[in-house]
């Protein structure tokens, strides 16, 4: 018996998050491995090339952004998926067999960039398989499986401390995430590839195919289907007169720029909550008061099960709660928590975490049309890499200078991230990706302005799949009676 729609889209979409996997094992591994007194002895303690392993991935990630955009629109994204993978392996390889700290970049860099390419790659690819009804649950596998990442990675990490004496405490865990990109870059090809990037090619009749594979068990009658298909096909035909040849069209245009900023903003906002900071340099802040390395490492890995289930949280309640109110409430919580971690680390050496903000890659993957969809997100995932850059490269000098002082920097950040949300970002929860351009050429920049304006893009889809229902049923009715 064929598999409900949903569900099939919803395996499609949690396999695909195995890059994402990849992302949050390699941020999660990273620390851990740079306590290790075996990782040490071998490699030294300066602090600067510490810091550069840390950074070096995500510079890595930037450039592979860059390069995302173009070759999925040249590839399409399956390839696109498998191409990051390889690229992923030849960095895991490097770090595993590490010999020197050039080693180390040089694999950190090119993982990296295998990296970049995902973060971009797959939330643009979940979100063109979705129904617009379950997007935001798919989209958000993205931070789901990131944490189940640094769940694995964590713990893996501890076991090893543990347990092991030699050099395997950190080549083990560097050599586990190299088994998950082996399975994404070899079985992608057994998922759908993404039907708007087929009607997009002119293979339109194989974009009908996936349609129907995704939405109704093959069946390319299916009125939603042909709603479907019929507003892609328009929309692609408009959006092709009006396309981004060139970057510089991005910001050019006013709509794209419109959006572009949106997204670019977004992004930044994310590694500016403070979570990245926290992921990188819980252990060293633990150290430094006086907790132990094996104790440090145990704290890490408990806070990834708490972070998971939050992510979890997020997977069942965002098609319920929408993106824009949940991106302001995120934030104001994390600014609580920001405020309790700087007052107990002044005050007693004590420490707290927060976690959230990472709605943002939903809103990402959604707002663009089809013609600016994968430039728009790699400009997008440029910038969420380049500041998590500069929050690994700076972090460890701010705290050896300005110590928990430091922290204020994301307290403030967090609230005008709600601000900035509350003031410019609109709703596009359940909005079909088709009529996003009806959504930004004709909302205020206060969102809260066009509620009703947003509830009738998000009925056109459901109205002209009941007319093509209607339509299909007079035919049956006529043809019986001749």
């Amino acid at each position: 018996m064929a598999l409900p729609p949903m569900w099939y889209q919803f395996l499609v979409g949690v396999f695909a998050s195995l890059g994402s996997f990849l992302y949050g094992y390699d941020l999660g591994v990273i620390a851990e491995v740079v306590q290790c007194e075996t990782f040490i002895a071998r490699f030294g303690n300066d602090s600067d090339k510490l810091g550069a392993v840390v950074s070096t991935f995500t510079g890595g990630g930037f450039v592979g952004a860059i390069i995302a955009g173009y070759i999925s629109d040249w590839f399409g994204r399956r390839i696109t998926i498998s191409i990051a993978t390889a690229i992923f392996l030849l960095g895991g390889s490097l770090q595993t067999g590490a010999q020197t700290l050039a080693y180390l970049w040089s694999g950190r860099s090119i993982a990296g960039a295998g990296v970049g390419i995902l973060v971009m790659i797959v939330p643009l690819y979940q979100a063109e398989l979705a129904h617009p009804s379950i997007r935001g649950r798919i989209t958000a596998l993205q931070q789901f499986m990131l944490g189940i990442g640094n769940l694995i990675a964590t713990w893996a990490s501890y076991g090893t401390y543990i347990h092991l004496t030699d050099s395997g405490q950190w080549r083990i865990p560097l050599a586990l995430q190299m088994v998950p990109a082996i399975i994404l870059g070899t079985c992608i090809f057994f998922m759908p590839e993404s039907p708007r990037w087929l009607i997009d090619k002119g293979r339109t009749e194989k974009g009908l195919e996936v349609l129907a594979q995704l939405h109704a068990n093959g069946d390319q009658m299916d009125p939603f289907v042909r709603a479907e298909f019929e507003a892609i096909q328009t929309s692609i035909t408009i959006e092709h007169d009006l396309e981004a040849k060139k970057l510089s069209q991005l910001v050019t245009d006013k709509l794209n720029f419109k959006r572009l900023f949106l997204a670019v903003s977004v992004q930044g906002s994310i590694q500016m909550t403070g979570v990245s900071f926290i992921q990188y340099y819980a252990p060293s802040i633990f150290k430094e008061i006086g907790i132990s390395t094996s104790t440090t490492l145990l704290l890490q890995a408990v806070n990834s099960i708490i972070a998971l289930i939050a992510q979890f949280c997020c997977i069942l309640f965002i098609d319920h709660l929408g993106r824009r109110w949940v991106l302001i409430v995120g934030n104001l919580v994390n600014m609580v928590a920001w405020i309790i971690v700087t007052a107990l680390v002044a005050e007693f050496g004590g420490q707290t975490n927060s976690n959230g903000a990472h709605w943002a890659f939903i809103v990402m993957a959604e707002i663009f049309n089809t013609a600016t969809r994968s430039k728009g997100v790699a400009i997008a995932t440029m910038t969420s890499f380049a500041t998590n850059t500069l929050i690994g490269q700076v972090s460890p000098i701010a705290l050896n200078n300005v110590g928990w002082k430091y922290f204020i920097l994301f307290i403030v950040a967090n609230f005008t991230n709600a601000l900035f949300f509350w003031a410019l970002l609109p709703e596009t929860s359940k909005v079909p990706l088709e009529n996003m351009d009806k959504l930004f050429s004709s909302s205020w920049w206060v969102p809260g302005w066009s509620k009703s304006h947003i509830q009738q893009l998000r009925q056109e889809l459901n109205q002209r799949t009941e007319e093509i229902r209607a339509k299909e049923d007079v035919d049956y009715v006529e043809n019986r009676g001749a």
